[in-house]
């Protein structure tokens, strides 16, 4: 959410810097992600003036250029090649002078210096309102008022204005704040917060500068519009003023510069005061035309199924019978809350209007706009909440301001049918509980005046505690605990004092499995150089189309927040993939991962939750040093910690897991973990079409285990316990040529089938494919293990082994022995 600098700062008696202001918004949970500075038009019009043209005359050598002598508020003349049709003696011109930049409305910006044009001198350049940004005509010169000055600035004549936008992650709990004067109440509580109670706190205690409503008074005349709530549930108040006599034309200066500072295009008067109105007080209104109101009656109700709607855009809707909706005695005019109609709204024709200010139902609006896919500025507040006490003062404000831009004659006393007034809530808190939940010792005193400064009325106190009003703009304020973040947030979570030594207590209680496990496997990941994540466990659909089309176990929100967050993960691997994706942009490409959370299904039998864990390995290996070789992440690298995370579940798992690779559209190295031909989870080399759609370069390697898979599988584990051995081990090597297609795997699992006596252990140490070799072939050097445990080995039964295992490579998997 856009916030000005200076529309905020009509509300504030006091004169904060930007950087100040930032802070403190920060400060009390408006955080700022960023704040930028802008012109109301680009470049702000600077080294360009008033000028006046003395002199025209033909150029010598051209026949559609002009010399001309134009006074700039200088002793001399300025001479200026004009190559427009309409330049004339005595107009006063825009002019800009050498070294000023023009920021076109089309194109790119370009510099002004003195030249020759066909052999003439000139000394700047006059323009047309599109070549400095100042509108879209290029018909010719732009003629100014003849009681314009030479000399004066640009920037001056059209109230350039400067100004600062703060970009305001405004999290979804805080409809108070989704407009400037609820930002500046924000503001005023903190200050004046602080300034009581922080001795270094240098500014002093400020007022909030509301906008004076006093003189909205009506006229005699008597306004035919009447209204009828059918749907008060959904509606609970609807507030509306009739105003005649409106002049629909181009907005003030003031005004447009408040909207195109935050973003929002100026439309016209009538139009620019709500959107002005809503910005300023959260307040979203809709203007109708009266004229289109048929039967001169506003009914708010829902319409039956099918019921065709013409939008303000132009396209049709069917309803869903769910909407609310404005309508007038024939047909409907507007989704409330949500978007006009094409056949109700203002236009250049409009004279008389109807202005609506209501309170609708949050629920209401939101089911609305999923409905239709609508996300508007008016739906955005109003599905999070408004003030219901707000309406008529938002009303009178923009009656006012109608008034006085488009000339409108108030016809008759507002409208407001509100027959449950919806009262403030009321509950008690406790001075123990905010001190306990704050962990600040803070006296009751001081409680009590950091609630009055946020908006909070107290009812009544005690000893022990105080009854509180919360006022109607506080939503989310429901409960205790509610009003200890209303009080942090104000007086500064600085002030929470951090203890210097943390004390632990040990529970003499058997600790939960899968938490010690957890603990276990991040002290094993973390010691080997892997980071923890923890990532949103909403995520987008779009990647699951893109990748995953048949995945039809995807839980989805019925009232996502975006589209980027419109499901609940099935798989760890998306939200990874945007972790390393934010860390290679900021030039942090080498990494090692790990995320314990939850991947959700739906199943026939309703849905379920999977405890995964993911590790990711991307970039180097490790960082470059000067006794290490330089060595990339790889399948192999992940595969061992995965081996040794699952070592972790019971000794001797690790050694009992197997790979069994398989085709998957996200992976291409892919394999399933497998403990005795039950799966465990997978590992495998993220497909570079999947990487690409989040911008990563590098290969990524991805592992996902089901920790309840693993350790219903750990359970069953047998353990046997036996001394140290007597006798040695032999250890010997063998090399041999194989077919490219041939794995390790499958050589270890035929080896230790041959002999389940003296053969222990088989290992690989190289692995070698190249020229030196027959195209199709790869060669393998591996270590065999070799003990008795009732005596020692002889030669004979060492090499009576070796033979066998040849014998078996040679006939079961092809192999050249390389003896």
């Amino acid at each position: 959410m856009k916030i000005s600098y200076n529309w905020l700062k009509k509300y504030i008696d006091v004169n904060l810097t930007p950087e100040a202001m930032d802070d403190l918004l920060t400060g009390c949970g408006l955080e700022v992600e960023s704040f930028e500075e802008i012109e109301s038009v680009k470049g702000g019009l600077r080294g360009l003036v008033i000028g006046e043209v003395m002199q025209r005359e033909k150029h010598p050598d051209a026949d559609r250029l002009s010399v001309t002598q134009v006074n700039v508020g200088k002793p001399e003349l300025a001479q200026i090649v004009c190559g427009a049709a309409n330049v004339a003696k005595g107009q006063k011109v825009l002019v800009a002078l050498p070294g000023a930049k023009l920021f076109p409305t089309f194109g790119e910006p370009f510099d002004i210096k003195k030249s020759k044009i066909r052999g003439q001198a000139s000394e700047g350049m006059i323009c047309s309102e599109d070549e400095v940004g100042l509108g879209k005509s290029h018909e010719g010169i732009m003629v100014l008022d003849a009681s314009a000055i030479p000399g004066t600035p640009a920037a001056e004549y059209f109230k350039i204005e400067e100004d600062i936008v703060f970009e305001i992650g405004l999290t979804p709990n805080r409809s108070d704040a989704a407009s400037h004067i609820g930002v500046a109440r924000d503001m005023v509580a903190v200050i004046n917060t602080r300034s009581k109670f922080e001795d270094d706190f240098s500014h002093a205690k400020v007022n909030l500068n509301l906008p004076d409503v006093s003189a909205f008074k009506t006229s005699n005349r008597k306004s035919n519009i009447t209204v009828s709530v059918e749907d008060a549930a959904a509606c609970p108040r609807y507030s509306g003023v009739s105003i005649a006599g409106v002049k629909v034309q181009e907005s003030p200066a003031w005004l447009k510069n408040h909207l195109l500072a935050i973003g929002i295009k100026p439309i016209s008067n009538i139009v620019d005061i709500t959107n002005f109105v809503m910005w300023e007080t959260g307040q979203p209104l809709h203007a109708f035309d009266a004229s289109k109101i048929k039967g001169n009656k506003v009914v708010v109700k829902k319409l039956k199924k099918e019921t065709a709607f013409i939008m303000l855009d132009s396209t049709e809707r069917k309803l869903t019978g769910e909407e609310l909706m404005i309508c007038n005695e024939q047909e409907p005019m507007c989704i409330a809350g949500v978007f006009g109609g094409l056949h109700s709204g203002i236009s250049e024709t409009t004279t008389e209007l109807f202005l609506e200010s209501a309170y609708f139902n949050p629920a209401d609006v939101r089911k609305a706009a999923k409905l239709h896919s609508l996300k508007t500025d008016s739906s955005f507040r109003f599905e999070r909440g408004t003030d219901p006490r707000n309406t008529v003062y938002a009303l009178k404000r923009a009656a006012l301001l109608i008034k006085e831009i488009a000339a409108g004659e108030i016809l008759a006393d507002v409208i407001d049918v509100y027959p449950t007034p919806i009262e403030p809530k009321q509950f008690p808190v406790s001075f123990k509980n905010i001190r306990s939940l704050s962990g600040i010792d803070m006296a009751d005193d001081t409680i009590a005046e950091i609630i009055s400064n946020c908006g909070m009325n107290i009812i009544s106190r005690s000893d022990d505690e105080l009854v509180i009003s919360v006022a109607t703009y506080k939503t989310d304020v429901t409960r205790e605990a509610d009003v200890v973040e209303e009080i942090l947030r104000t007086y500064g979570y600085h002030h929470i004092p951090f203890p210097d030594k943390i004390n632990i207590s040990f529970s003499t209680h058997k600790a939960d499995t899968k938490l010690s496990m957890q603990k276990k496997i991040s002290h094993y990941l973390a010691g080997n150089g892997f980071y923890e994540i923890l990532k949103n466990s909403l995520t987008s659909s779009a990647h699951l189309q893109k990748f995953l089309p048949e995945e039809n176990s995807a839980v989805k929100i019925l009232n996502p927040l975006s589209n980027e967050l419109d499901i609940m993960r099935t798989t760890l691997l998306f939200p990874a993939l945007e972790a390393v994706q934010y860390n290679v942009n900021r030039k942090n490409a080498n990494l090692r991962l790990f995320e314990f959370g939850k991947t959700y299904h739906k199943t026939e039998a309703g849905f379920n939750e999977l405890n995964k864990i993911s590790i990711i390995a991307t970039g180097d290996a490790h960082e470059p040093n000067w006794h290490k070789q330089n060595q990339k992440a790889s399948f192999f690298l992940l595969k061992s910690f995965v081996e040794n995370v699952a070592g972790l579940f019971a000794p001797g798992l690790n050694e009992r897991l197997k790979l069994v690779p398989s085709e998957n559209t996200l992976f291409a190295d892919y394999a399933e973990v497998q403990v005795k031909q039950i799966a465990i989870g997978y590992i495998g080399s993220v497909k570079k079409a999947v990487l690409k759609n989040f911008d990563i370069a590098n290969e990524v390697f991805y592992a996902e285990l089901d920790m309840e898979a693993i350790m219903k599988r750990a359970s069953t584990m047998k353990h046997d316990i036996a001394a140290a051995p007597k006798f040695p081990e032999v250890k010997r090597d063998l090399s041999m040529v194989l077919d490219a297609n041939v794995k390790y795997s499958d050589i270890k699992e035929l080896a230790l089938k041959q002999d389940k006596k003296l053969l222990r252990d088989v290992s690989i140490f190289d692995v070698y494919e190249g020229d030196k070799i027959e195209q199709g072939k790869k060669s393998y050097a591996l270590s065999f293990v070799l003990r008795d445990d009732e005596s020692t080995l002889t030669d004979k039964q060492i090499d009576g082994v070796m033979a066998k295992l040849e014998s078996v490579f040679e006939k079961n998997l092809g192999a050249v022995i390389r003896r």
